[in-house]
C-alpha cells in the first residue's frame, strides 16, 4: 500500500515545469523583452526574474505577441498602454521622470556647493605671530637650548 500511495504521489500529484515555446530563440527574445519590463506584483523584480502568476501570465502574453509577429518595440508599448509607464524597468525620459533621471544630479550638485561653503567658510588656522621674550625663553628651554644656569 505504501508503494502505491508513494508511485501516485510521484506521478499524479507533481507539478510540470512551465510551459516554454517550442522555438528557442522565442524563448530567448521573450526573455529579453521580460528582462525590461517590471512585475507588478513585486515591484523590484523583472517579470523574468518573478515567479508570480501575474509575471508568469506576461511571459505568456510576450510569447503570444511575438508568435504573432509583434516587434520588442510594439510588445513594450502595449505593455505601458495597459499598466502605464510603471511596468518599464528603466523609464523613459519625458517631463514626467524628468525628476527621476535629473535628481541624483541635482542633489549631487547641491552637496558639492554645501561642501563647498563649508570649506570656504571655516576659519583658516592662526597666523602665527611674535613671540615675547619669555615665551622664546620657555621654547629655548623645552628644547634644550637654553643655556644652563649654574
Amino acid at each position: 500500500m505504501l508503494v502505491v500511495l508513494a508511485w501516485l504521489g510521484a506521478s499524479g500529484w507533481a507539478s510540470e515545469a512551465p510551459t516554454l515555446a517550442a522555438d528557442p530563440a522565442l524563448e530567448a527574445q521573450m526573455m529579453d523583452i521580460a528582462q525590461e519590463l517590471r512585475c507588478l506584483v513585486c515591484q523590484n523584480e523583472t517579470i523574468a526574474a518573478s515567479h508570480a502568476d501575474l509575471a508568469v501570465d506576461l511571459r505568456q502574453q510576450i510569447r503570444s505577441q511575438l508568435g504573432q509577429g509583434r516587434t520588442p518595440a510594439q510588445i513594450r508599448e502595449f505593455m505601458v498602454q495597459r499598466y502605464g509607464e510603471f511596468v518599464l524597468y528603466r523609464p523613459r525620459l519625458s517631463a514626467k521622470t524628468l525628476l527621476l533621471w535629473g535628481g541624483p544630479f541635482v542633489l549631487l550638485l547641491l552637496g558639492l556647493f554645501v561642501l563647498w561653503r563649508a570649506l570656504r567658510s571655516r576659519p583658516g588656522a592662526p597666523e602665527p605671530g611674535a613671540l615675547t621674550p619669555q615665551e622664546q625663553q620657555k621654547a629655548q628651554q623645552l628644547l634644550g637650548l637654553a643655556k644652563e644656569k649654574d
